[in-house]
């Protein structure tokens, strides 16, 4: 995109000062995100074009940002540095529509610093420390939250997803993946059973951020420690626990997603041990015992989900996720299949660590 289309969409934000320079920031697969100069003493911004085909709903997506960090602003120190900034256009609405693309702004946060991967315990720790922070602000907030993802990490509707795909057979690949099936009939019962303590409240909902990766918590620089949780495009209300076991899926995998060999694959209980004690030191006095119950077993509940949409995705002809070769789902499947399976082989020790951290 042009300089000038660019100087044309932040002028229409409530920005302070004269823009200096735009420039590309990263490489997001979803977003395109540029952050924006300014002269003199003036901050500076970062300028996203969000992508209404992931998130069709915008504006919802701009509300529930909104409504969460100033939440968290009125309970933290440093209100302009521990949450974003949402900058709102001149109009007032929260994002500029042009061309059929959504613009938004945010504040952007000086001094810090972020991390592509955590390879480290102790980068396991901060990243829990974050994202239980970031939940616990928010554990009292009661406001109803727009659905920007519908049925995220809801297997309930995965399976309705699933049990489609399998009746369709599109591609005519379901003969083939019988034992890949089989997989996921296995577990269906005991998947359900844990989302209806989701569904009838026994297991209550909070705000979630639902994308976990260390490269969504910043670091305060001067100091080393974890300033804030951000890339907040996901946020919606759902179990806390999604959050938790989506961070044990990538943080404790010992090999890749898609290893094509498994002998790499498994979990690491010492990563587990680090992002669960970070996650509580921050957490654990907001948790219900039901949550702390379960905790442990999020991890799987959100692999399981993660083998099945590799495998749905697979017999409906790889039309979800990019792939870079023929068999690319169906490799990704066994990968996330084997780290299942050794969460499951490890899960009683993942739970006694969660009751010795818990009661501490």
């Amino acid at each position: 995109m042009n300089n000038e289309k660019l100087l044309a969409i932040a002028a229409q934000f409530a920005i302070e000062g004269v823009v200096e320079s735009i420039k590309p920031l990263g490489e997001g697969f979803i977003n395109d995100t540029f952050v924006v100069r300014t002269e003199g003493d003036a901050p500076d911004y970062i300028l996203q074009r969000k992508n209404h085909v992931v998130f069709p709903d915008v504006p919802g997506m701009m509300d529930n940002i909104k409504a969460v960090t100033e939440h968290i602003k009125a309970k933290v120190a440093d209100p302009m540095r521990e949450t974003l900034t949402v900058i709102p256009a001149k109009d007032g609405k929260l994002y500029v529509e042009d061309e059929g693309n959504f613009w938004a702004v945010c504040l952007f946060i000086a001094d810090t610093l972020s991390y592509d991967r955590a390879d480290s315990t102790e980068l396991a720790y901060q990243g829990g420390v974050g994202i239980g922070r970031f939940q616990a602000l928010l554990s009292d907030f009661d406001k109803p939250l727009n659905e920007t993802i519908k049925g995220f990490h809801n297997i309930r509707w995965r399976f309705q997803q699933w049990d489609a795909t399998i009746a369709a057979d599109p591609v005519g690949r379901v003969k083939e993946v019988q034992e890949e099936i089989s997989w996921i009939e296995a577990r269906r019962e005991e998947m359900m059973s844990f989302w209806a303590l989701v569904e009838n409240g026994t297991i209550p909902t909070h705000v979630t951020h639902n994308d976990t990766k260390i490269s969504n918590i910043l670091f305060d620089k001067p100091t080393g420690k974890v300033l804030c949780a951000i890339d907040l495009d996901t946020v919606m209300s759902s179990t806390s626990l999604n959050d938790f076991g989506d961070a044990i899926r990538s943080y404790t995998n010992t090999g890749a997603e898609d290893d094509k060999c498994l002998d790499n694959v498994g979990m690491s209980l010492d990563m587990f041990r680090a992002y669960a004690e970070g996650y509580l030191s921050e957490q654990r006095a907001t948790m219900t015992q039901s949550e702390l119950d379960w905790l442990a077993f999020s991890g799987r509940y959100i692999t399981f989900e993660q083998v099945l949409r590799f495998l749905m995705d697979y017999i409906d002809g790889d039309k979800y996720y990019k792939t870079a070769y023929a068999d690319h789902n169906l490799v990704r499947t066994r990968a996330q299949y084997k780290l299942l399976q050794s969460m499951e082989s490890q899960y009683g020790e993942m739970q006694a660590i969660i009751s010795k951290l818990a009661a501490l």
